[in-house]
């Protein structure tokens, strides 16, 4: 009888959701998340990547002989055109030289004519006629020599192109190699940017692709890719690839930062919309997964991911079109939790 009673008691308790008399059994309280369903997107046939913005041509000026600046021949970011002169080093020895050079090279050639003339009369022989035709020769080249030497005190602008900031004062005496001015070709900009390699049969020359900067906000510049190098980085198995941009207007300056939309498909946009979710809801490994809500009950499921554009990311196998998934809160919630939304929890 008191078995029985105990058993009904025990039963009793049970029943009524206590572990023993007064005290109640709490179920195991939600988790409140985020929630999302998993939908259709368009996803746009195009690559997203960050690149950086430098001169078509860029040099920095120095000179190839020691000496003292004579003069400067521009103003600090002045545009100017090929060939222009923009030092002139103490050319003093140098000018001496070529007239020196000069003054030799008139006399040979005197000499030669002369026995020319001498050796058409049979007064002088064919080896004394060599010989004075090989000394005009040399002197030809003395004056060559000295011609080079002079131009080397004349630095002048290799390209068309806007002129930085000079390092240098008229007076200064510089060495062989010392840094003078730079020049920037800036009429067009090289774009240079890397894609992942799953790009690699997708990209060709002449490809167009839209650039903006964060410091021209709001704008955005289109170029033509030019170049794809052939070889594939080991390290990121990334392809460098360069495409051109025009600034005639000037607005975009070398090393400035750009993103870069290179669009592939001609249409822009796929035929068809692929399952898409928030970036936010993937939980990373080694393979990704995310919480995926089944009759209040979170479940970890794995996924496999596609392509990634406006912080979606494309769902190819794992989940299906109406899955509800957990977009913020992964942390607190586990596989098997119950969870519930913010609203939901209020009542």
């Amino acid at each position: 009888m008191l078995a029985l009673l105990a058993g009904g008691y025990f039963w009793q308790g049970s029943a009524s959701g206590t572990s023993a008399p007064g005290k109640e059994i709490k179920p195991a309280q939600a988790v409140v998340v985020e929630m999302t369903r998993v939908v259709r997107f368009a996803f746009s046939d195009e690559a997203i990547a960050v690149g950086t913005l430098k001169s078509n041509e860029s040099v920095v000026l120095r000179p190839e002989i020691s000496g003292r600046i004579a003069n400067t021949n521009f103003k600090d970011g002045e545009v100017v055109q090929s060939g222009h002169l923009l030092f002139s080093l103490d050319s003093a020895v140098q000018a001496a030289e070529l007239r020196q050079a000069e003054a030799q090279l008139q006399l040979a050639r005197a000499t030669q004519r002369r026995n020319e003339d001498l050796h058409q009369k049979k007064f002088i022989s064919q080896q004394a006629l060599d010989n004075s035709h090989a000394t005009l020769k040399v002197q030809e080249a003395n004056v060559a020599l000295a011609t080079a030497k002079l131009e080397k005190t004349r630095i002048r602008a290799p390209f068309a192109g806007v002129l930085g900031i000079r390092q240098v004062s008229p007076g200064d005496y510089v060495r062989e190699g010392s840094d003078l001015v730079n020049l920037e070709d800036i009429s067009t900009l090289k774009l240079d940017f890397r894609l992942p390699e799953m790009y690699l049969r997708q990209l060709r020359p002449g490809l167009a692709l839209e650039a903006v900067t964060d410091a021209l906000p709001g704008e955005v510049f289109t170029a033509t890719l030019a170049a794809i190098d052939p070889l594939v980085d080991e390290g990121g198995r990334s392809i460098a690839c360069r495409a051109l941009l025009d600034n005639q207007e000037g607005r975009l300056r070398p090393g400035m930062f750009a993103r870069v939309r290179l669009v592939f498909a001609d249409a822009g946009v796929k035929d068809y919309a692929t399952l898409a979710i928030p970036e936010e809801a993937v939980i990373p490994g080694v393979t990704p997964q995310v919480l995926r809500v089944e009759e209040g009950i979170a479940r970890l499921v794995a996924i496999k991911l596609g392509q990634r554009r406006a912080g979606k990311v494309e769902v190819v196998e794992g989940l299906g079109e109406g899955d509800v998934i957990v977009t913020s809160g992964q942390l607190k919630a586990r596989d098997g939790s119950s969870v519930v939304t913010a609203e939901d929890s209020r009542g």
